[in-house]
């Protein structure tokens, strides 16, 4: 059926291109900016081999799975989905999953700006020299002083919000593709310049020992769902944004080897980002549970210290800005399609409507930073409450939706020819990872089951 309908939106130039531009949603500020403190903050080692099951057994399936369902509907998640259910003969209700994403990627989108707005404060601040000779307390003060005033995050909130419509309403050629061609390498260069200057400067093998050697006495059911939440929220799964791109992919590209270096290369750099993070953080005495401001508080603290540290560090903030730039893009792309094609309107407009309303929503995520940090819902500020509900039970409903349509309701000889693979173990252990296995750790993981912990933490003692 895939090959009977095409995008009305276009098409990636090449397989190459496609990889760069989802590694380029996937890598982002879930990578350099998240999951270091969530690591941080579920005591290191036996969070990060959660992580790296959920993202073996959990993420690559539904990768998979949503990259198909992308490219053989061929248009907006919503749509994708109403389609394909009717293909299929099952109720076109389907449809709800692709709005789930699209609300996920949306409210995702809208603080995930705030964070990329202190991004690009950082940009200008370690431009001008700012680092230069202060100590840990001094950078985490003036981090702070960031965070405390609503009318500096707002303009910094506005201006990434301008930079990711500008882009999205130019398309997919003129505007993505130009900069993931040449972003995303550098900052994989950047980031493994960073590992070798705290294996030199910090103490790594302090950092090496926290993120490796696990203690399951220090995870909890918490920290279960937030690693298989870091899963999603990292490979982009269950927002929306992968499975428009996978309308955009070339039906010729095959889908498992294609996803199979998206996912190596994302975790690799979730786990450069916590070599280069780690070291310096116990060199310079701070707490690796630091919270979201984590790498605002280090990574300047290194960029102060090293030669050319301005030039360096002005670099750094310049790449990871747009690093969150192209995760950004991607996540407003799934409602300027949808807009698109069910409203009739050019992409211009949509992108303006879709990037205005996100804006709207990250005000009070940025508010609850400051003037409305001492309102809560369920203890946690807007801020948190939006991180938390889309990380940890948003993308993963998302995730068993998919993971059930495509295993369940997508007929065997459809999941076979879109993924162009003849019957044997590879697609055999795909299918039996998405039916079963994925949707009973994608339950287990979301009824937060304190058994398996119990379990863990045998084993860890």
């Amino acid at each position: 059926m895939s090959s009977q309908r095409t995008s009305i939106h276009g098409q990636w130039s090449s397989r190459l291109v496609f990889i760069l531009a989802a590694t380029g949603s996937a890598v982002g500020l879930g990578n350099i900016w998240r999951f270091p403190y969530v690591a941080g903050e579920n005591g290191g080692g036996a969070f990060v081999i959660v992580y790296l099951l959920c993202v073996a057994l959990i993420g690559v399936p539904i990768m998979i799975a949503e990259v198909m369902l992308g490219r053989r509907g061929r248009r907006s998640p919503i749509n994708t989905m109403r389609a394909l259910a009717r293909d299929e003969g099952h109720n076109p209700r389907w449809e709800y999953l692709g709005w789930l994403g699209i609300l996920a990627g949306f409210m995702i989108l809208s603080f995930y700006s705030v964070v990329a707005g202190w991004t690009l404060a950082y940009v200008f601040r370690s431009a001008s020299g700012m680092f230069a000779a202060m100590d840990a307390e001094a950078i985490s003060m003036a981090f702070d002083s960031l965070v405390s005033d609503p009318e500096r995050l707002l303009a910094w909130h506005t201006v990434f919000m301008i930079m990711v419509t500008v882009v999205v309403a130019r398309g997919v050629k003129s505007g993505l593709e130009q900069a993931v061609r040449f972003l995303m390498p550098a900052l994989f260069v950047l980031l493994v310049a960073m590992v070798g200057y705290a294996m030199g400067n910090g103490e790594f093998a302090r950092g090496l020992e926290y993120l490796f050697s696990p203690d399951f006495s220090k995870l909890t059911p918490t920290g279960v769902l937030e690693a298989a939440g870091q899963a999603f929220f990292s490979l982009s799964l269950g927002m929306g944004a992968i499975m428009i791109y996978g309308s955009y992919l070339s039906s010729k590209a095959s889908i498992p080897r294609t996803v199979g270096i998206i996912a190596l290369v994302d975790t690799l750099v979730a786990l450069l980002a916590g070599l280069a993070i780690f070291p310096i953080v116990f060199a310079a005495g701070l707490e690796p549970a630091g919270g979201p401001g984590l790498i605002f508080k280090t990574l300047p603290v290194a960029f102060g210290q090293m030669p050319g540290g301005a030039f360096f560090g002005t670099l750094f903030f310049v790449l990871l800005l747009f690093a969150a730039w192209t995760s950004a893009i991607s996540l407003l792309e799934p409602i300027v399609a949808w807009l698109v094609e069910n409203r009739g309107v050019n992409r211009i407009k949509g992108a303006a409507a879709g990037g205005g309303l996100a804006w709207l929503l990250g005000v009070p995520s940025l508010l609850s930073l400051n003037l409305w940090s001492d309102y809560t819902l369920f203890g946690k500020g807007f801020f948190d409450l939006m991180d938390y509900t889309t990380a940890n039970v948003m993308l993963p409903l998302g995730g068993l939706l998919i993971a059930l349509f495509a295993g369940w309701k997508l007929a065997r000889a459809a999941s076979e020819k879109e993924l162009a693979l003849a019957p044997g173990p590879v697609y055999e252990a795909w299918r039996f990872l998405t039916r079963y296995v994925v949707p009973l750790a994608i339950l287990l993981v979301m009824l937060n089951v304190t058994g398996v912990l119990a379990v863990l933490s045998g084993m860890g003692r």
